[in-house]
């Protein structure tokens, strides 16, 4: 049988490769998308989806616990973990569903296996009824990344977890440790810890959420003690040793090892990319630490094959994957391709509080050198928050003093990973102080403390 041709094959069916192929599919290009395992990928299926129903079942049952604060009677508040699960992979099945509805519908083909690159221009797919093959003009890889493990700290699925056991748990933890506090660690810290697990959070660096702006760090940080976790910075685990539903962590903090008992423990220490078995080295492309190195345009020097999302490096989130999709199925039209530029995307963390950022932070900008300015703005300052009985949280922005440009905007708070897109919206549209402040945001709205913030910074604050 003949090899089935394509002007574009798609290795990864997550919101980067599944976001390639629809736009390919739109400019007229016969394109085939290769999964091996679900549509939508990690984050629609184990990944940014399904964590944010469990966050949003923790953060109902916070509220129904303080229903007196507004004027409400609840009792006997409980919850049902399993019924908190069964509705997050719900919601995550609704959606993969939805993404075979969205190739159909794009007549684009699905080819369910595990995909290899034999040659340029030709993939290799093992299915369950064999071996398909396929040839491409283009190929775009967009097969991931996931959890990374460190020797001694492998996860068992009982007692030491990563983020899929976490995400349909085999218990509720009475004592948890979460090694790393990065957007997974703290989320999932985050959601434990609001169901009432006795959580302790190490993180080897000098703070936690160590990629965001040092005061909201701080900010964040001073929020999640209050609420009862123990966090550990500049700490390391160096050895966990496994008991009958019990885990001994061995914490080395100053340089002295202390012992600390839990029974189960959440690795978040990162990610690798999925570039094994594709057969990449044999083709001439580049990796560097399990990530396929790139240029602006997701071209990884192999003609007609592109790298985009998580395997071609950081950030590692889900839009910047899909944005890179659509930039290469652009390009292989031969259409007008847009770079994706890593600091005008935005990160956004949905712990409680939430935090998002997006640009360079106050102590980035001064490393480049920058005279800036710099703004902030309290939640307690703003009528809505104090509404919405969440007066906890601040907006902070910095700019170029000299040209007024927006550098970065950092928030922590709630809603704060709604709000941020005004400020994405901003740096793509180059937006200075001026057109800022001469915006008129809508009364009463959590976004008003956006423009205070930016108000803030050329010393013109109303409300502080």
């Amino acid at each position: 049988m003949a090899a089935q041709s394509y002007d574009v094959i798609v290795i990864g069916a997550g919101p980067g490769g599944y976001v390639a192929a629809i736009r390919a599919a739109q400019l007229g290009l016969k394109t085939c998308v290769v999964e091996r395992e679900h549509l939508g990928g990690i984050c629609l299926n184990w990944g940014c989806i399904p964590t944010k129903a469990l966050l949003r079942s923790s953060e109902v049952f916070h509220l129904m616990e303080r229903a007196a604060e507004f004027g409400l009677k609840a009792e006997k508040i409980g919850y049902d973990l399993d019924a908190v699960v069964k509705r997050s992979r719900g919601v995550a099945k609704q959606l993969s569903s939805g993404i075979g509805h969205l190739m159909k519908k794009n007549k684009i083909d699905v080819v369910m296996g595990e995909a290899s690159i034999p040659a340029k221009g030709k993939v290799s797919v093992k299915t369950s009824k064999g071996t398909e093959e396929l040839v491409g003009k283009n190929i775009i890889l967009a097969t991931g990344a996931r959890a990374r493990e460190l020797p001694g700290l492998e996860a068992d699925g009982d007692l030491v977890w990563t983020y899929k056991h976490a995400l349909q748990p085999v218990r509720m933890p009475k004592k948890l440790l979460v090694i790393g506090s990065g957007a997974i660690g703290i989320e999932f810290a985050s959601f434990y810890n609001t169901l009432g697990a006795d959580t302790t959070v190490v993180e080897v660096m000098d703070r936690v959420l160590p990629v965001e702006d040092a005061e909201i760090s701080a900010f964040a940080k001073k929020a999640f003690v209050k609420q009862g976790m123990k966090i550990m910075e500049k700490a390391m685990v160096k050895q966990l040793d496994r008991g009958k539903g019990k885990v001994t962590a061995h914490i080395e903090t100053g340089g002295k090892v202390e012992k600390h008992e839990f029974d189960t423990v959440i690795s978040a220490v990162g990610i690798v990319g999925n570039v094994e078995g594709l057969g990449l080295e044999a083709l001439g492309v580049k990796i560097d630490r399990t990530h396929v190195v790139t240029d602006q345009f997701c071209r990884t020097g192999v003609d007609g094959l592109y790298a985009i999302g998580d395997i071609a490096g950081a950030p590692w989130l889900a839009h910047k994957a899909s944005h890179e999709g659509v930039m290469v199925a652009d390009l292989v039209a031969g259409k007008h391709a847009h770079p994706v530029k890593p600091e005008s995307i935005a990160g956004c963390t949905y712990c409680h509080p939430q935090v998002a950022s997006v640009g360079y932070s106050e102590a980035k900008a001064k490393e480049l050198g920058y005279d800036i300015k710099v703004g902030r703005f309290p939640f307690i300052g703003n009528g809505k928050a104090i509404a919405l009985g969440e007066a906890e949280g601040m907006v902070k922005t910095v700019f170029d003093a000299k040209t007024g440009e927006l550098l970065g905007a950092h928030m922590v708070g709630a809603e704060v990973t709604e709000m941020i897109q005004g400020y994405v919206v901003g740096r793509q549209l180059e937006t200075t102080e001026e057109d800022l402040m001469n915006t008129v945001f809508p009364h009463p709205t959590l976004s008003e403390m956006m423009h205070e913030s930016v108000l803030d910074a050329y010393g013109r604050v109303i409300h502080m």
